[in-house]
Order: structure tokens, then sequence, then C-alpha cells
């Protein structure tokens, strides 16, 4: 039996913008996403939002397998202690491999490493798999938003979850 590839963690770069966009646009589904599918012409992935350093990537052998957002929820001075987990995407050939988990993880370190003492994300309910992540890794349930959405004909609540970085 041989070993698992690995894969390496790292800030994204610049560079980085193409390969993300075809990743988050190969990853768009509606079980976690609240916009229609993508359509050209396609946005850039960084923005003045969403920059390469609210970024880090999953990569193996030069190829990015991830990435996680991780941003401040408000620009309020009031919760500048807060990160928001603000998207997560994992290749369809990488998961299964602890990719998502390992992004996870990161970003919590990141979020430390960045002064913030809480991290906080929002999921669908619907998204099983992605709940069942967070849960392991520490995050509770903090809110419904029952229906708050509506995804192919169907309400779907939106859930809202967090955890302290202490």
């Amino acid at each position: 039996m041989t070993e698992p590839e690995t894969f390496l963690i790292r800030a994204a770069l610049p560079g980085d913008a193409e390969p993300l966009g075809l990743l988050d646009r190969a990853t768009w589904s509606p079980l976690h996403a609240v916009v229609p599918a993508p359509s050209e012409p396609y946005p850039p992935f960084f923005d003045d939002r969403h920059r390469p350093a609210d970024h880090l990537v999953a990569e193996r052998a030069g190829t990015l397998l991830g990435y996680v957002r991780v941003g401040h929820p408000t620009p309020l001075a009031a919760n500048a202690h807060v990160r928001q987990i603000q998207g997560l995407a994992v290749a369809d050939e990488a998961r299964g491999q602890g990719v998502g988990r390992a992004l996870l993880r990161a970003a919590l370190v990141k979020a430390r490493a960045d002064g913030a003492t809480r991290i906080t994300l929002r999921v669908l309910g619907h998204n099983v798999p992605a709940r069942a992540l967070y849960e392991a890794e520490g995050f509770a349930v903090e809110g419904v938003l029952p229906g708050e959405f509506l995804i192919d004909g169907a309400f779907v609540d939106d859930v809202q979850m967090g955890r302290s970085l202490g």
C-alpha cells in the first residue's frame, strides 16, 4: 500500500487568480451557492473585497486543490476581533483526502495569528457534509434563519456557526 499524496497549504498569490477562478466555477453547486451558476464574462477572483491575503490554498505538484477565504465579517471596529470563513472549495478530484479539513484548520491558525479571538461562518442548512466538517472542528450552530434562501424552488435555511479561537 502506498502513502496518499501530500499537499501544501500556503497563502494565495496574485498569480493564483486564474486557477482559483477555474476551481471556483468547477465546484459551483446549489448545495452551497446562493447565487446563480457562473457565466461569462467571469468577474476576477480577487477584487477590492477579496484580496490574495484573505485566501489560503491547498496545492499539490503545482495544482491548486482548494481554497479557503478568511475575512472580516464587517468593517466595524467593534468586531475587529472576529474573522469569518467566507468561502471554502475543494476540487472534486481532491475530495475525501483531508484537503477541506486542512484548509479549515489553517484558517483557524491564520485567524489567531491575525489577532482574532472568534471565527464564524454561514452554511446552507442542506449542506450536510460541510456542517459535519465544521461541527467536527469545534463550530457550533449559533443561529438559524429558516427559509432564508430560495434555491432550485426550495426554501433553504441559513445556518450561522461560530467558535472561540481561545
